[in-house]
């Protein structure tokens, strides 16, 4: 039985659907997740910061299997190819049959690493993920987008592969340094500016208690973001549509991460200052007001998120690292703009001189 109260939700994807719990002391609780390993190899994924803080607790739950551990150094620059060689060679160290399971004991970096090795060892195994940052807790833990980079850009690499679990301890957030935590709320702001105006309205009203980490509106936060992806993730689970929105921000942002050699911003940093360089494109173009952009900007700033290019970038070069988003097509920018908050929509063919006199606008400011 299960010793810990959790909010439970689900990915509903018919056979492969899985639960999402988030709550305390949910590493521990091995009796909620142990059920969900199918086979006696395990694998955990984890990276030199998380390993050392929570390993052991997870491996007490792994008690009569035969399990290894693989760690990744810390940052987004170690989500590369070269160490996906290195997962799967200790997963065949392992003797993992097709019926192993990979385990995510991190934050993004780990999860989609772990994640796109579990889609490539024998064509794909069980994975479950443990977020343990607040970023991968509310955005790439749920809905199955796993992934390396490449030195042209971030993510050109992947597998869509939906994990068997997500287990969300909120213990973990207690270790997460302050920056990287603000990151994490960049990803629920964008929830709630690409669909959901009230739940906007709502972080509003709560910046104050987010930022300072309290308990019930992190929970909260965490519930309302997670049931919203859910609920975009099983109407178009492989981004032929809807599911693109979910990019708001992203094609701005994941330029000025590989710009920035994935060291000047974290990736919810570049959400943040991409989804006003994308309001700011919006109202440029005529969709939305000044008063919605104003709006966004105010309460990224309340969180504590960065709003502004950093300094020395080049817009061409922004530019052309746009060039290279997964949504383009046929040789033109697709972008996720809005008409206001919580009414995010896709646009094509959007003219690179707007996009290039936003950009040097804000490297101008």
């Amino acid at each position: 039985m299960s010793i810990h109260q959790a909010t439970t939700l689900d990915v509903a994807l018919g056979q492969r659907s899985y639960p999402v719990w988030i709550g305390h002391g949910l590493i521990a609780d091995a009796a909620r997740w142990r059920a969900r390993l199918r086979g006696r190899h395990v694998l955990v994924v984890s990276n030199t910061t998380v390993a050392p803080l929570y390993l052991e607790r997870l491996a007490q739950g792994l008690d009569g299997l035969t399990w290894s551990s693989f760690l990744l150094d810390d940052g987004e620059a170690h989500k590369s190819f070269a160490n996906v060689e290195r997962a799967l060679e200790a997963l065949a160290k392992l003797g993992a049959t097709r019926d192993a399971c990979v385990i995510a004991l991190g934050g993004g970096v780990v999860g989609d690493l772990a994640g796109f090795a579990a889609a490539c060892w024998m064509r794909g195994i069980d994975f479950i993920q443990f977020p343990t940052t607040l970023l991968a807790m509310v955005d790439s833990s749920v809905g199955g987008k796993t992934g390396v980079n490449l030195p042209a850009g971030k993510n050109l690499v992947g597998a869509f592969h939906q994990p068997r679990a997500v287990v969300a301890d909120i213990d973990t957030l207690a270790t997460l340094p302050v920056r990287e935590y603000r990151a994490g709320l960049a990803e629920v702001i964008k929830g709630a500016a690409i669909g959901d105006e009230p739940f906007f309205a709502w972080l509003e009203a709560h910046a104050a208690a987010l930022a300072a980490r309290e308990d019930a509106a992190v929970i909260e936060a965490i519930a309302r973001k997670v049931a919203y992806k859910a609920g975009v993730v099983a109407r178009d689970e492989t981004e032929q549509g809807e599911r693109a929105l979910l990019n708001l921000g992203h094609t701005f942002g994941h330029a000025l991460e590989t710009a920035g050699r994935y060291t000047a911003l974290l990736h919810g940093e570049g959400v943040a200052v991409g989804m006003l360089l994308a309001a700011r494109l919006s109202e440029r173009l005529g969709m939305s007001e000044a008063a919605d952009t104003a709006r966004l900007q105010r309460l990224l700033e309340t969180i504590g998120l960065p709003t502004a290019v950093p300094a020395g970038f080049d817009p061409e070069q922004l530019l052309a690292l746009m060039r290279l988003d997964k949504k383009n097509t046929a040789g033109t920018l697709r972008l996720i703009l809005w008409r206001g908050i919580g009414k995010a929509e896709i646009v094509s063919g959007v003219a690179e001189a707007e996009v290039l006199a936003v950009l040097r606008e804000a490297v101008a400011r």
